[in-house]
């Protein structure tokens, strides 16, 4: 319900407030995160004690930083060929950028690729 108001209000203001628009750029957007985010906090808070809600709560930033700093590396290693700015396949590699990988289809493709490995991860570990 909340991403398609926020969406609904982006297209409006790219439409008829292009100025506000190009100013807010990808900060509207970033409302849809921040909902996700604080309802699944506030859902497990409310049925849990604080000190449980505090432990969820650093376990799930840990774990969401996890994620885009794998994602980022991925995607950084493979469009650019560096890692922290440094050359990971030589310096040839990086005149060459892949940037596949660097626009936003590289990053679906690079949670896909991490996705896969998660469920291949999972699997073992139930089989075994």
């Amino acid at each position: 319900v909340i991403s398609t108001f926020v969406t609904v209000i982006d297209y409006f203001m790219h439409a008829y407030i292009p100025v506000l628009y190009k100013n807010l750029d990808v900060f509207v957007p970033l409302i849809v995160v921040n909902c996700i985010i604080l309802g699944r906090a506030e859902g497990f808070a409310s049925k849990h004690n604080p000190w449980e809600a505090i432990l969820d709560g650093i376990g799930s930033g840990l774990g969401f930083i996890l994620a885009i700093f794998l994602i980022g590396s991925f995607r950084e290693i493979l469009g650019s060929g560096t890692f922290f700015g440094f050359p990971v396949f030589g310096h040839a590699f990086t005149k060459i950028p892949v940037l596949f990988f660097v626009l936003p289809p590289g990053g679906f493709l690079v949670i896909a690729f991490l996705m896969v490995l998660m469920n291949m991860y999972k699997q073992r570990r139930e089989h075994a």
